[in-house]
């Protein structure tokens, strides 16, 4: 992801025409526009104002207050065209590698647009620039303004001297580098779950099963007949690709943390035991069933399964709100550092974790009793006992070091506290980098306010500075001294200005898919203004037109924070409809037609607020006959 500024006004219209199309107007209300950089005369700001009351029609942030334009004010944050563009790829259906370029910027709301699907020759990160620097191009956009980049942990994207984050640095310094998010978190969930064999075994247990059952139609018969879940549901295989992957398997069939009603512990124990006693089913499957009864029935599994119950009640919602639209750095940052404290909280109780255990034990017992009265199935209440192994002691010796013989206590050191360090150590250590910025970028936040104001020193000399080196490039009045004195004004005019109502505005955001169904949609929902949030606070400034006058830097700052994009989920939405348009049936779809198709399914809301009589005059304008066909 690279974040550019400096677009001139025929740069809006090619980034939007490469969007909507060739016949977007410039009046359309779903099609914002970012303006330019640089010195504009008192004319050209007034017919901005125009078009600017025209998008207000459809304007989240409600209708604003007039104000009047100074002709000394030439660089006005408005006018900073901020723009951010995440790329990343995968393999089409005929494996070639696909390249989707993803164009972010804020104008009264967050806007993500799929701009290019670009076929890649190379996987460099030489390649990766020049591919973007030639989509730009052709958008007329300059790539030796980017704010920042988001990248995943290829080396590609990420190597030292010859990676795309590398080379793009070297044509625009003080950029922001940020490691997507949403990968670091998959990255923290896959340290963990290899941290200790007993993750590990019940992850390879859980994912063995499911490819077992599938296997054979003969044990999905089995399944069907022995599992008593209204739902109808199936396991499935864990995917390494997907980042909910591990937590829906687990969830599946041992529930939630606590609480096992909804899990198909039984019904898999039972399917297991059915396979096992069919004297019809080759021998290879009936040993194979019969070991995975053995490692469900072992309380070691049982009590690693609560942990990762537990840490995935955490982990989870971080993980979907990472995969939403239009969200903010700030708001991700902090739900990363609220994620962390929290773990810290548990990393220590054991006792939660081993009642949760007694208490899916007594649960799976009594279900199985109810289920099949005849059953010998034994469910391991307690920890097999651990024999000491004595070590011989060499002469000059001093005492031996401690060891753990009783089994709970051994399992609580060797497993528990060893998984949960992991994934506390991990997420630290991962998310660490940037530190400074976030820091200058959380005082930005209207929860900050309060202690802004109460603080009688004001703020530190040191606070704004790395938000200043990024901003002065783009605006030469964007000094620390500014930025202070414009944040300080603001948090004092905050309780007045948030008083300002707002219509209810929609984002697009993750929900789970429906009942049986482990895919998760994009859906639209409508949210009420929270005036605690960053993206708040830049619509209420928005509103009454204080970024041209008032809060110019300040608004510079806010626009700087919404643009930067710390994950590439836009790139993975677009592949996922890439393995619609591009099938089976379509694996002959020339690069073209792909690209037009990708962009009108994935920019649906853009495509139906076109006009149609735009797009006809346009067609007809191709050739003699069509416009004879078309218009005559």
């Amino acid at each position: 992801m690279c974040s550019t500024s400096g677009r001139s006004s025929s740069t809006a219209t090619a980034a939007d025409d490469r969007v909507a199309g060739p016949s977007a107007s410039s009046n359309e209300p779903s099609q914002p526009q970012p303006s330019e950089i640089g010195s504009r005369g008192e004319e050209e700001e007034e017919e901005e104002e125009e078009e600017d009351d025209d998008d207000n029609d459809n304007d989240l942030s409600g209708p604003q207050q007039p104000t009047e334009h100074s002709e000394d004010n030439t660089t006005s944050s408005t006018n900073q065209g901020l723009e951010a563009e995440p790329i990343d790829t995968t393999q089409d259906i005929t494996t070639q590698d696909q390249c989707s370029v993803i164009v972010r910027y804020v104008t009264n709301v967050i806007h993500e647009r799929l701009v290019a699907v670009v076929k890649c020759e190379a996987s460099t990160g030489q390649y990766f620039v020049q591919l973007l620097s030639e989509v730009l191009e052709n958008m007329k956009l300059d790539i030796n303004k980017c704010i920042g980049n988001s990248t995943d942990g290829a080396s590609s994207m990420q190597g030292r001297y010859k990676g795309f984050s590398a080379l793009l640095s070297a044509k625009s310094p003080n950029q922001v580098h940020v490691w997507c998010y949403a990968h670091i978190l998959n990255l923290v969930l896959t340290d963990t779950t290899e941290s200790v064999l007993a993750s590990g075994s019940l992850f390879c247990l859980l994912n063995n099963i499911a490819v077992f059952l599938r296997e054979s139609y003969q044990r999905m018969n089995i399944w069907e007949k022995e599992s008593k879940d209204p739902r109808h549901r199936r396991l499935a295989p864990i995917g390494e690709t997907r980042w909910w992957a591990k937590d829906s398997a687990l969830k599946k069939v041992f529930g939630v943390f606590g609480k096992p009603d909804a899990g198909l512990y039984v019904d898999v124990i039972l399917t297991l035991s059915a396979i096992q006693d069919q004297k019809n089913i080759n021998a290879t499957a009936r040993v194979k069933a019969q070991g995975y009864i053995e490692g469900l029935l072992k309380y070691e599994t049982i009590l690693t399964a609560q942990i990762f119950l537990r840490i995935f009640d955490v982990t989870s919602p971080v993980s979907k709100y990472l995969q939403t639209s239009g969200m903010d750095i700030l708001s991700a940052h902090r739900m990363v550092v609220s994620t962390e404290e929290q773990l810290k909280g548990m990393a220590r109780d054991f006792e939660n974790v081993k009642a949760a255990a007694d208490t899916f034990v007594q649960w799976a017992n009594r279900k199985v009793q109810e289920q099949d009265e005849e059953t010998e199935l034994e469910f391991e209440a307690t920890l097999p006992l651990k024999r000491a192994r004595k070590k011989k002691t060499m002469p000059g010796e001093m005492a031996q070091d401690e060891t753990f013989t009783h089994a709970e206590s051994a399992y609580r050191i060797d497993v528990h506290n060893q998984i949960m360090d992991t994934v506390i150590e991990s997420i630290h250590r991962r998310f660490l980098s940037n530190g400074t910025l976030y820091a200058d970028l959380a005082l930005l936040d209207p929860k900050q306010f309060n202690q802004i104001t109460s603080n009688a020193s004001g703020l530190p000399q040191t606070a704004l500075q790395e938000l200043s080196k990024c901003l002065l490039k783009f605006d030469s009045r964007a000094t620390v001294a500014n930025l202070q004195s414009e944040l300080t004004s603001l948090a004092e005019q905050w309780n007045r200005l948030k008083r300002s109502c707002f219509d209810e505005y929609t984002t697009r955001t993750m929900e789970d898919g429906p009942e049986g169904d482990d895919e998760v949609e994009m859906v639209n929902k409508s949210c009420s203004s929270c005036k605690d949030c960053s993206v708040c606070c830049y619509r209420i400034l928005r509103q009454y037109n204080l970024l041209t006058d008032a809060y110019h830097i300040l608004g510079l700052a806010y626009k700087f924070l919404l643009t930067l994009s710390i994950t590439q989920v836009a790139c993975e939405r677009s592949f996922s409809t890439l393995k619609f348009i591009k099938s089976m049936l379509r694996s002959s779809l020339s690069q073209q037609h792909l690209e037009a198709f990708m962009l009108m399914a994935t920019e649906r809301e853009v495509l139906m607020a076109l006009d149609s009589d735009l797009v006809i005059d346009a067609v007809a304008e191709r050739s003699e006959l069509l416009r004879k066909l078309l218009i005559q």
